[in-house]
Formats: structure tokens, C-alpha cells, sequence
């Protein structure tokens, strides 16, 4: 238990207490005082005043120990401490190191068990003593705390206190990782805490970096496993033990939180976790994609979110713009694709991290849906659902009028607009309209200019922005609707089904419009309802024959020599109701004609005069010679 000589020198010091051990010896087994009870003391007398709860490991022979002690005499004077030496004892037991009263005295003691044993002489220092500190025939009593036990037999000891259901790989030699813990003696005092630190503990496993037995306990770990590792001290630090907190022969006690790991060997890990049927087309280097992302560390802190910003993330792949993780990630992925990144810090951020949410050496892990992607080389993507069964003489062109109905979505199907009434999108509802009649134009039939148009004037709607129960009209070609639908409606019959894919260049492009997010693909589906020949650009009417060979004395109804609005309103209608001519298609008839009389009151007096009255078609011969 301690050596030979004043009790101030250290109990670890072993030639001393051997030469105890040889004096206990040569003196054998003393007769001892009285018992409590007036007799001797057959055995060590052991009283456990404190029992823990839990007891993993009780004292053993040959076992290793450190404890703390009080020694007393009968009457309570202190014969040794090792308190008040602040060193505790180390030593063997069972092996005739201690006196054989205190090697029975520690078998079966739990660590942070109190017990109070009373060794009689023949277990002590018998009939001899020691000089000058116990007495011939002492009984002797001891109050021990055990703090630490172990054998040179012991392993490290792992026990899974939490394991996550989703295990995506465990910790292997060579792994870098990223965790939290507390260290702690085997009888609870708290040596050492990252979570104090302000960060986790990173270091590679089974490289040197670590001591022997915390790489062997973290090997087979799961991102965000909880484990508590207990390391004998010569799978710790051993008998120098490590400054002023870990003493030396110390048990080690971790708990340990696995935040993640990875390998520096480790590519981009893909996991798709919704592929929606029918995927004709991936995504590749130079495509431009809109997704939602959730964005998580291994243990499973979100640290962004495109969701809660309730806008998608864009940005060109495989370009650079992105951390190359998600450059490599995201290719491949399909429209409506729903896909797990697990990106290592080297295709991240690296040793560094970047802002308060994202450590240095940290694994990423994104669940990304793919909204859509389209190329700035994409056309307009055409697929006919449905023709009529009647054979299609004539198809629309540019300049066409034509009526449709449409449904108009983003490509993860949220609808944006429908001209279909409620319910009756793609019942064919409006197949059986009836639709115009086409006819020729021949260029001596046309009269009358467009006015002059305000520069930037144009209407580029998708879809009005509203649910209507009527068909959208749009002449073809005249910058009335977005590009990629002008162009998806040409060269259909009356009664056809399409569906139209168009990329953002083509329709809103990277400002979107209202109700429109910026840089969307869209899908419409259309169905023609009518089409009819429009009016060459610049013309608002035209005769389907020759005009009137006296055109201003026709227009003249009155006679006076001049025209004013009411008579020119009424002679171009009155040609529209015969059959002689027809007004520009998709326009108010009224403002039309309104139209048509300010061109041609050319010094914008309220009438027409037979001087200022001239065909277009006359105009453009004149302006010809004019450049000639």
C-alpha cells in the first residue's frame, strides 16, 4: 500500500515497498487487538458506506488500481494519507505489493465505491510494526475511494449509445473526421470538453494523430453516432500521463459525437431519391437549371435552405459558378428529379468553411429537386398530342390570325395560366369550334397603313396572367406573344393538340414576369381553335378584289367632296358585310377603322379629301421612285 519509511514518500515507489512487503513477511501472522467486540479479528472487517448505482467492473486479482486513502488507528489519529500527499495510490493488487489486509480489502470495489475497512495486525504490520509510525500489534482502519481500475488483459471498451437509422458509411483508417466529446476519468472528473472550444475535434483515424485506443474506438462510427469509449491507460497516455489533468496510469472515459467523416479519396456520393418516369433528357456541363435545395452537415444540422428564401437557386453547371461538388452533382439529374449530394470538403469548402454555418472539413450533404434546365442552344420543343381526322389542307404560317386554348405550367407542374374554362382543360371542349375561312390577298388589294408604332411597343405575354373561358387570339409573327409560343403555334391544322417546351430566351428570360419566376422553362399545351389569313405587315384592310375603280366618289355618300368620319366608317363596313373586303383579324373593328381615318386625314382636319385619300399600295410606288 505505501513503503518503508515516513509516509511523505511516494507509494509508487517500488523498492521501498517491497522491502516492506519482506519485514510483513518476516513477521507472519501477529494475534492483532480486540475486535469490537473483545475478540481478535479473524479477517480484514470491509463496511461499504457508498455503493454507486451503476457498477460496470468490480476489482479483480491482479488488477490495476488507483485509489485514495485515509489511515487511522483505533482512536482516530492519522497515521498516512494520500491526500495530503495529492498523489493517489497506483499499484497491483493480489500480487503481494499491499498488505495482505488491504489486497482482500479492495477485491470485489467498484470505481467511486467508499469503503471502510479495518485491517487487523496479522493482515497489517504485526508484532513488529513500522518505526516510528504504527505500533507493535496495530489494528489499523482505512477509508478508500476507488477511482480507476483496469488490467493489462483490457481492451478498448465501445458502447452505442445512439445510432442513427441512416448510416450513409462508418469510419475507416485513414478517415478524416469531424467530432465533439468529453473526456472524463473513469470516476467522472472531467479532464478536457471541445464542446467548450467553440468546434469540433478534427484529426485523421489511425494515422498517429490521435492516442492508440480513440483511434481504435472510433473506427466503425456513423455520422452522428453517439459512443462512450473507455481507453486503459496504456491505449491512452500511459504512466507519464499528459499535464496537470490526465495522471499518469489513468483510464480514459470519452463520450463521442460523430459529426461526419470522409476519406481524401472520396469523389462526389449520388443517391436519387425520386426519378420521374419518361426522363428523356439529362442535365450537362453548360445548361442553365433552377433547383430547390435543402443543404445539411452529416450529423444532420441544415445550415441553408432555398425553401425558406421561397425562390429556387440558378445557375449555369459545370461552369464554375458553383462548388465543384455541386458542379459534378447536379449532372445527369433529370427534370422533377428528386437527388441526395453528398459532397467532401475538397469538392466544398475546404480546411476553411466559409461563413458561421459551414466548418472547416465539413462533409455537405444537399437534397436537391430539379425544377428545370434548359440550354441557351434550345429551341422550342414540339410534340403534336392529337391531329384532326379530317385532312388538314392548310397550316398556320406567320401573319396568320389564330385563336387557341392553352394550359401554361413550369415544368414540375405548377400551373401558371389556362384559357380553358375550370375543369375542361384537355377534355377537347373547344375542338368542335367553328374556325375562319383563309383567303389569297393579291397586293393591288390593300389599303390603308398601320400607324406608326411607338418605339419599345410590343406585348410579349404568355398567357395574360389569368384563367380565361374563351380562346387567346394572337396574330402570328406581330411580337404579341412570347417567342417560343409564336413559333410552337405555326404550322398547325384547326382542331390539333400540342405541347410546346420553351426555354427562358425564348419566352420571359432571366426577369420572368409576374406570376413567372425568372429564368423558367415553360410547358404549354395548346389547342388550335380557328386560323385565318392575316394582313400583310403595315395594312389594317384589304379588298379580296380590286378596289372600287372611283374609290373617293363611292366613299363620298353625300356627295360634298369630302369624307368625313361617319361616311368612312360607314363604306368600310358596309365592304366587310358584302364580302369585298376585310378589316385586320384580332382588333376592334371601331378602332380599326378609327385607325384607318387618321392615316388618311393626312393634315388632321376631321375629313378626307380625294387629294389625301391614297392606297398603301400606291404610297409604296410612290415612295420607290421618290428613292430612285
Amino acid at each position: 500500500m505505501f513503503p518503508a519509511g515516513p509516509p511523505s514518500h511516494s507509494l509508487l515507489r517500488l523498492p521501498l515497498l517491497q522491502l516492506l512487503l519482506l519485514v510483513v513477511q518476516a513477521v507472519g501472522r501477529g494475534l492483532g487487538r480486540a475486535s469490537p467486540a473483545g475478540g481478535p479479528l479473524e479477517d480484514v472487517v470491509i463496511e461499504r458506506y457508498h455503493i454507486p448505482r451503476a457498477c460496470p467492473r468490480e476489482v479483480q486479482m491482479g488488477d490495476f488500481v488507483r485509489y485514495h486513502y485515509n489511515g487511522t488507528f483505533e482512536d482516530g489519529k492519522k497515521f498516512d494519507s494520500s491526500y495530503d500527499r495529492n498523489t493517489l495510490v497506483a499499484i497491483v493488487v493480489g500480487v503481494g505489493r499491499l498488505i495482505t489486509g488491504m489486497d482482500r480489502g479492495l477485491m470485489g470495489m467498484c470505481v467511486n465505491e467508499r469503503r471502510r475497512l479495518i485491517v487487523p495486525p496479522h493482515l497489517g504490520y504485526g508484532s513488529i510494526g513500522l518505526a516510528g509510525l504504527i505500533p507493535p500489534d496495530a489494528t489499523l482502519y482505512f477509508d478508500v475511494v476507488l477511482l480507476d481500475v483496469w488490467n493489462k488483459e483490457d481492451t478498448v471498451q465501445v458502447s452505442t449509445l445512439l445510432r442513427p437509422p441512416h448510416c450513409p458509411r462508418m469510419v475507416q483508417d485513414g478517415d478524416f473526421v469531424r467530432y465533439h466529446y468529453n473526456g472524463t476519468l473513469l470516476d467522472g472528473t472531467s479532464f478536457d470538453t471541445s464542446y467548450s472550444k467553440g468546434g469540433t475535434y478534427d484529426t485523421y483515424v489511425g494515422s498517429g494523430w490521435l492516442i492508440k485506443g480513440m483511434d481504435q474506438g472510433l473506427l466503425g462510427m456513423c455520422p452522428g453516432e453517439r459512443r462512450k469509449i473507455i481507453i486503459p491507460p496504456f491505449l491512452a497516455y500511459g504512466e507519464k500521463g499528459y499535464g496537470t489533468v490526465i495522471p499518469p496510469q489513468a483510464s480514459l472515459v470519452f463520450h463521442v459525437l460523430l459529426i461526419d467523416v470522409h476519406n481524401p479519396k472520396d469523389a462526389v456520393q449520388l443517391e436519387t431519391l425520386e426519378l420521374p418516369p419518361g426522363c428523356v433528357r439529362r442535365a450537362g456541363a453548360g445548361d442553365f437549371m433552377r433547383y430547390h435545395y435543402n443543404g445539411s452537415l452529416m450529423d444532420g444540422t441544415l445550415f441553408d435552405s432555398s425553401y425558406s428564401r421561397n425562390h429556387t437557386y440558378n445557375t449555369y453547371i459545370g461552369q464554375g459558378y458553383i462548388i465543384p461538388g455541386m458542379d459534378q452533382g447536379l449532372q445527369g439529374a433529370c427534370m422533377g428529379e428528386r437527388r441526395r449530394i453528398t459532397i467532401p470538403p475538397h469538392l466544398a469548402y475546404g480546411e476553411n468553411g466559409t461563413g458561421d454555418k459551414i466548418p472547416g472539413s465539413a462533409v455537405l450533404i444537399f437534397n436537391v429537386h430539379v425544377i428545370d434546365f434548359h440550354n441557351p442552344a434550345d429551341v422550342v420543343e414540339i410534340r403534336t398530342l392529337s391531329r384532326p381526322s379530317e385532312t388538314c389542307n392548310e397550316t398556320t404560317k406567320l401573319g396568320d390570325f389564330v385563336r387557341y386554348h392553352y394550359n401554361c405550367s413550369l415544368l414540375d407542374g405548377t400551373q401558371l395560366f389556362t384559357s380553358w374554362v375550370r375543369g375542361g382543360a384537355g377534355t377537347g371542349q373547344v375542338g368542335g369550334h367553328r374556325h375562319g375561312e383563309s383567303s389569297s390577298v393579291h397586293p393591288r388589294r390593300l389599303l390603308l397603313p398601320l400607324g406608326p408604332r411607338a418605339p419599345g411597343e410590343h406585348s410579349t405575354s404568355c398567357c395574360f396572367l389569368h384563367d380565361y373561358g374563351a380562346p387567346q387570339e394572337a396574330t402570328l409573327g406581330a411580337n404579341k406573344v412570347i417567342e417560343g409560343l409564336d413559333t410552337g403555334l405555326q404550322g398547325m391544322c384547326v382542331g390539333e393538340r400540342r405541347q410546346l417546351i420553351v426555354p427562358p430566351h425564348l419566352a420571359h428570360g432571366e426577369s420572368g414576369a409576374r406570376g413567372v419566376p425568372g429564368s423558367a422553362v415553360l410547358l404549354f399545351e395548346v389547342e388550335l381553335v380557328s386560323r385565318e389569313d392575316g394582313l400583310p405587315t403595315g395594312y389594317l384592310f384589304v379588298w379580296h378584289k380590286d378596289p372600287p375603280a372611283n374609290l373617293f366618289e363611292d366613299m363620298d355618300l353625300n356627295k360634298d367632296g369630302e369624307v368625313p368620319p361617319e361616311e368612312f366608317s360607314t363604306f368600310i363596313k358596309a365592304q366587310v358585310s358584302e364580302g369585298k373586303g376585310r378589316l385586320m383579324p384580332g382588333q376592334d373593328p371601331e378602332k380599326t377603322i378609327g385607325d384607318m381615318f387618321q392615316n388618311q386625314d393626312r393634315n388632321q382636319d376631321g375629313k378626307i379629301t380625294v387629294d389625301e385619300l391614297k392606297l398603301k399600295s400606291d404610297e409604296d410606288e410612290e415612295r420607290v421612285h421618290e428613292e430612285l
